[in-house]
């Protein structure tokens, strides 16, 4: 049986012609037979796709040629199965709903730290400087339920729209440590941290590439449990294999 490979992908970068940027997408992931979901906003590109590894590497040569994706990084899993229904290629007004439009990633990204940094500070417990290490959970609470960081901080939030507000009757807990945002794919950890900084916490970082990044890298140090993904998986475990939701 032929493996599918799976990529979750995205990149804050400004696009116009939308409906027409829409329709070549959609007709290009028809072409290759793939089937997933793909989100075009003003603020960039969010992209879940699954179909053989020859024409995911097809539809990414493709897709790259255009100088907006010309450095889009992907993260990649296999599944015996695809788990879309179907391919959707959707316009909405930002990537993920946030609230506040002075968020612009693409004006400037939030610090990053790498999977294999993460790791070590987190088995340390510190960063390099010897500050203590927080790990913060941006996801909603369902996602948080199948898995996280072992102590990480997690404010029950019921969607995105909620953080704005949780950080700030939290903040002054943050006071003095290194934060590591992290999300599934690194999209809500990006704004979550670059929202901290506005607001004046300090020694703020996004876990680059996000928990899917970080299993491919480290296979899952610190992390308890699986991460919950958005399509027919419903949850993968560190070597990122599907996993049935508990």
């Amino acid at each position: 049986m032929t493996q599918i490979t799976n990529i979750a992908a995205y990149k804050f970068v400004s696009l116009d012609n939308l409906e027409e940027r829409r329709l070549a997408m959609l007709a290009q992931t028809q072409v290759n037979a793939l089937k997933g979901t793909m989100l075009l906003t003003p603020e960039g590109i969010n992209l879940f796709l699954a179909g053989t590894q020859a024409n995911i590497d097809l539809f990414l040569d493709w897709l790259r040629a255009d100088p907006a994706f010309v450095d889009l990084e992907a993260k990649f899993s296999l599944s015996q199965d695809v788990p879309f229904k179907k391919m959707l290629v959707k316009i909405k007004r930002e990537i993920i709903r946030m609230n506040h439009p002075t968020i612009r990633p693409e004006s400037g990204r939030a610090r990053a730290v790498n999977a294999q940094t993460a790791a070590r500070w987190i088995t340390d417990g510190h960063d390099d400087a010897g500050r203590p290490v927080v790990l913060l959970d941006t996801r909603n609470d369902f996602e948080v339920d199948a898995g996280t960081f072992v102590g990480a901080i997690n404010w029950n939030l019921t969607k995105f729209t909620e953080f704005p507000q949780a950080l700030l009757d939290h903040k002054d807990e943050l006071v003095g440590k290194t934060v590591i945002s992290f999300c599934t794919g690194g999209i809500r950890c990006e704004k979550a941290a670059l929202f901290m900084g506005e607001v004046g916490v300090e020694n703020v970082y996004q876990l680059d590439g996000g928990i899917l990044k970080y299993f491919e890298e480290t296979g899952g140090i610190g992390y308890q449990g699986n991460c919950f993904v958005f399509d027919e998986r419903r949850a993968v475990d560190a070597a990122l294999a599907p996993q049935p939701l508990v």
